[in-house]
Order: structure tokens, then C-alpha cells, then sequence
């Protein structure tokens, strides 16, 4: 295999950090040529001066580089774009991740996606534009395990069965909720992750975004796609054909696995980094119904999926204004829902077919969630 050449936009984050430890394991496999970052300046440098890469971007401090004669600021589309690129990982959140995708998949590259938000604004467009060039690979666990139980079946799937772990608050209902805390909200049960992804998946607004995500990538009904808890998280996703046969992907909960798949495909490697699944000593894999009414925020993901045009947008960008809101301590954990809810009932859809349109949305989704979540600080 030829050595890739990777950018990486969001690499101080939780994925991002996993990825470069694949490319570790993997050194003659990938040269990082691009790294961008947010915040974490002095992470950022650390990676800078270990993997050396001629392109470098920090959002919030957009000029620290200049002075670097060996490093080249440069933007997270033009990195996505540049010619010596040839995969893109996009573990950014948000909106940040949206252009770069676009640029990336029509300058032909391999994007793997870990940004749910970009499917979720831009399903359509996405999906579309990976059909004239490029290739779109899901990086989260639940789609690229989706992934994996079709490739190399010839037959469409017949059922799309998501696990969800059910969060820290399984089975606990809605109004003993209230005064949960951000400290309890970001101990998840099974995974660790960023602080964003983290709420939404105690909320489970993170698996209402898988749901939509999955209707985009492979093509299905929303008929098709079920939601099942399975707490132990072993069992990633599971796919049903026509004759009844059903493929899951398990394994232990560890990102290293997915993201090692996206970059390697078609190939499979051996990484004595990411651990294994022993069948042996699982005493149990449990599986129980999603009661949608102990999760309002999966609720509205679902409807703002099916209402389609703009809705899904205003979900993300509400979503996460609401999310900063509570781990601010300015919102109560119960009223992320209520905050999201309310932005879509006040929303006027339109097509959201176009690049331009969508970020006007996402810009006036966001202003009246700012003003809808100050009604509810604390």
C-alpha cells in the first residue's frame, strides 16, 4: 500500500488524537501533511512538532503560526482540497466540518467522516456529490459498523438496526432530570468522547443524528431503520437481508477500530493498540426497546429527520447552542429539549439544496436558540 498523504481537521479532539495514534501504528502507511485544531494550542504544537506537517490552522488563534518558515497556515477547505492530499479525516463538530467535506469530496479525496452535524445539515448534497467524485466513509461507530455488514453483499438491506447504550440515565424518566449536572452528564457509560457528542448521547439526540445519518449514507427508508438499547455497546449496529439474515459488527467500544478502517480500506490490519473482544468472558448482551418518551431530544431528531428541507439543520444548530448553554451551568439538563423543540416550531422551512441557503439557516437557527436558551438560564 502507498503511503497516504492525511489532513486532519479537529486533531486535538478525541478522534482526531485517535487517529494519529493509528497513524503511529501505521507509519509507512501515512504521511500527515495538514493538521487543524480549535483551542488547544499547546496540543496542537506538540502534534506539529511530532508529525511535522506543512499545512497547520488554529481557529482561535489564526496567526500563531505565521512566523514558522517551515509551516503553512492555511485554511481547513484548502487543506481539504489541496492536491497532495489524498484523505481527509473530518472529526471537527459543527458546522466547521461542512465546507471542508464539500471541498474535499469535489476535488476527489477520501473523506472520513466523523462529524455527524455534516450530514445532518447537508444530508443531500453530501451524499450526492460522493456519487459524481470521491468517497465518503462514515467514521462513527454505528455507521461505519452499517458499512461493514454491506460491503460485499450484492443484495440491499432489508431492516438497519442501530444499538444505542441508552446513556448515563437509562431508564431514569424525564422529570428526575432536572438537576442533573455536567459532571454527571459527561460520565458515559461506555465511551469517551468529546464534551458535545458526550451530552447528545446522554440525551440521545446523538442517536436521533445517527438515525439521519444512516437514511443519507445507505440510501434507506426511514421504515427501515431501527433503534434497539443494547447497554453493554458490544454490538455496534446490525444490518437485515431479504431471507432473514442478520449481520452485526461487534466489538469492544474502542474508536481506534473504526477510524482504522476508514483509512485502511479495503484492507484490514492488525493493531495490537485496539483491544479485542473476548466472547468467552461476556457474560450477557442485553437488548430492550427505546422508550422515546424518556428521550424528547431523539423525539425531535426523528421528526426534524422526517420533515426534511431545513428542519434538520435549525436541529444541529439549536442542539448546540443549548448543549454550550448547559455545560456553561446556564441551562437545565431537561431544558436542552425544550430549547430545540422550540426552535423548530418557529422555523420556516425551505429546500435546503443549496450550500449558501443552509448556512443562513444554521446563522438564524443559532440566533434564536441564543435568544430562545436565555429565557431559560438559571
Amino acid at each position: 500500500m502507498e503511503r497516504k498523504r492525511l489532513v486532519i481537521l479537529g486533531s486535538t479532539g478525541s478522534v482526531g488524537r485517535q487517529t494519529l495514534e493509528v497513524v503511529r501504528s501505521f507509519p509507512n502507511n501515512f504521511e500527515v501533511i495538514g493538521l487543524a485544531a480549535d483551542r488547544n494550542t499547546n496540543l496542537l504544537t506538540a502534534q506539529i512538532n511530532e508529525f511535522k506537517p506543512r499545512m497547520v490552522f488554529s481557529a482561535s488563534h489564526p496567526t500563531l503560526f505565521d512566523n514558522e518558515t517551515h509551516l503553512m497556515p492555511t485554511d481547513p477547505d484548502k487543506m481539504a482540497s489541496d492536491q497532495s492530499t489524498d484523505i481527509v479525516m473530518v472529526s471537527t463538530t459543527g458546522k466547521a466540518g461542512l465546507y471542508p467535506t464539500v471541498r474535499a469530496l469535489q476535488t476527489g479525496k477520501r473523506v472520513c467522516l466523523a462529524n455527524k452535524e455534516v450530514m445532518i445539515m447537508a444530508g443531500y448534497l453530501i451524499t450526492e456529490l460522493a456519487k459524481v467524485s470521491g468517497e465518503l466513509f462514515p467514521v462513527d461507530s454505528e455507521p461505519n459498523a452499517i458499512w461493514q455488514c454491506l460491503h460485499g453483499e450484492s443484495s440491499n438491506p432489508q431492516r438497519i438496526i442501530i444499538t444505542a447504550s441508552g446513556g448515563p440515565f437509562r431508564g431514569i424518566p424525564q422529570d428526575s432530570l432536572h438537576n442533573i449536572t455536567p459532571d454527571q452528564a459527561l460520565k458515559h457509560p461506555t465511551w469517551n468522547m468529546g464534551p458535545r457528542i458526550t451530552i447528545d448521547s446522554s440525551t440521545l439526540m446523538n442517536k436521533g443524528f445517527e438515525v439521519i445519518e444512516t437514511k443519507w449514507l445507505f440510501n434507506v427508508d426511514w421504515s427501515q431503520i431501527e433503534v434497539v438499547v443494547h447497554p453493554q455497546s458490544i454490538i455496534h449496529s446490525m444490518v437485515e437481508f431479504d431471507d432473514g439474515s442478520i449481520k452485526a459488527q461487534l466489538a469492544v467500544p474502542d474508536m481506534k477500530l473504526p477510524i482504522q478502517y476508514a483509512l485502511l480500506f479495503p484492507n484490514r490490519r492488525f493493531n495490537r493498540d485496539i483491544p479485542r473482544f473476548d466472547v468467552s468472558t461476556q457474560s450477557q448482551m442485553t437488548f430492550e426497546p427505546l422508550k422515546m418518551e424518556d428521550y424528547p431530544c431523539y423525539t425531535h431528531a426523528i421528526n426534524a429527520g422526517r420533515l426534511g428541507k431545513t428542519y434538520p439543520v435549525v436541529l444541529s444548530a439549536s442542539d448546540e447552542i443549548a448543549v454550550n448553554f448547559f455545560l456553561n451551568k446556564q441551562l437545565r439538563f431537561t431544558d436542552i429539549a425544550k430549547v430545540v423543540e422550540m426552535c423548530l416550531e418557529a422555523h420556516v422551512p425551505s429546500e435546503g439544496t443549496d450550500l449558501q441557503e443552509i448556512f443562513q439557516v444554521d446563522m438564524l437557527a443559532r440566533s434564536k436558540a441564543l435568544e430562545i436558551a436565555k429565557r431559560f438560564m438559571q
